[in-house]
């Protein structure tokens, strides 16, 4: 009888634990760090844009391309490298239940940092705009071409790169259909 009151209260004990809440971040927001200057902090949220606040510890984020571990307190994690000029940061983070990312440009202005979330339909829609003025307007095909190559200009200089272009497009498509 005590062989079968133990593995019951072991089978009931093993249960506990196996439903136990895990922290995941699903969403998030890259804001000003309001505590030091030229630096950006990421804000665990949920779809109402609402702080977290129980996601506490370490989690593995792709800032621009860099592995970096950062520390979430409260949901608010920061990242410590100054950014001495406006620039496009795309941020990414992967958990079970799939890979979260965001493109932000940070624009600086009086020693002030205001990012701006860039969503990947406007990322396509620029080129293709201009695809298509160049299509239907024969005359402005050399004028959509330097538009165009200034596009491209802006993005490469303030740290948008190809690939990152892309890879946030797929991002956001993949985003699109997993909803």
């Amino acid at each position: 009888m005590k062989r079968i009151f133990f593995t019951c209260l072991l089978f009931i004990a093993a249960t506990a634990f196996s439903f136990a809440d895990t922290i995941s971040i699903n969403h998030f927001v890259v804001k000003e760090n309001p505590f030091a200057k030229d630096e950006i902090a990421i804000v665990a949220v949920d779809t109402a844009k609402n702080i977290q606040e129980n996601v506490n510890g370490s989690f593995t984020f792709s800032v621009n391309g860099f592995t970096e571990q950062l520390t979430f307190d409260k949901g608010t994690a920061f990242y410590r490298h100054k950014l001495d000029k406006s620039m496009f940061v795309y941020a990414r983070h992967e958990n079970d239940n799939g890979t979260h990312s965001m493109l932000y440009y940070v624009y600086r202005h009086d020693s002030k940092l205001t990012p701006v979330k860039i969503s990947w339909i406007l990322l396509i829609s620029i080129p293709l705009g201009l695809i298509l003025l160049g299509y239907l307007f024969k005359r402005f095909i050399i004028i959509a071409l330097i538009i165009f190559c200034i596009f491209l200009y802006f993005n490469h200089s303030n740290g948008l790169s190809i690939p990152t272009f892309f890879q946030s497009i797929i991002d956001g498509l993949k985003g699109l259909f997993a909803s």
